[in-house]
């Protein structure tokens, strides 16, 4: 499975992210693949080292790949996560108070956007949540 990070719009108006996978299914050759994600558009883009935005919100319901680069997202309530290499963001917060990011490392983060086509198909399952034992 892929680590994938969806981050929402909630109710509150504030972003909101859930880690979980993207399902992928047996194929040919012994690989494992997901089927064909409706995209309207693909393109890359690098930030140096050091590099941070402010607070925004996602322009468009996509995925961001990361290629190279860690990152630290945080959400207006304090919340954090971290992606790396290979990593999968679908970004769906393209409203309300948004989120942040800085690079944590020393490598530029370089990313692959893909723009989903409205009402696309992502097979993204979240990670089961785990109890706590008081």
């Amino acid at each position: 499975m892929i680590r994938c990070v969806r981050l929402w719009t909630g109710e509150d108006n504030n972003s909101h992210f859930e880690e979980g996978v993207l399902e992928l299914e047996p194929g040919q050759r012994g690989d494992f693949l997901t089927g064909k994600i409706d995209a309207v558009s693909v393109s890359f883009q690098e930030t140096e080292s050091g590099g941070a935005f402010a607070w925004h919100t996602a322009p468009i319901r996509q995925l961001v790949i990361t290629l190279s680069g860690t990152l630290d997202f945080q959400t207006r309530d304090g919340h954090h996560f971290l992606l790396h290499p290979g990593d999968v963001l679908l970004a769906e917060d393209t409203a309300g108070s948004g989120h942040s990011w800085k690079l944590t490392d020393d490598s530029s983060w370089r990313r692959a956007y893909v723009i989903l086509r409205p009402g696309a198909d992502v097979p993204f399952r979240a990670k089961a949540r785990q109890s706590v034992r008081a």
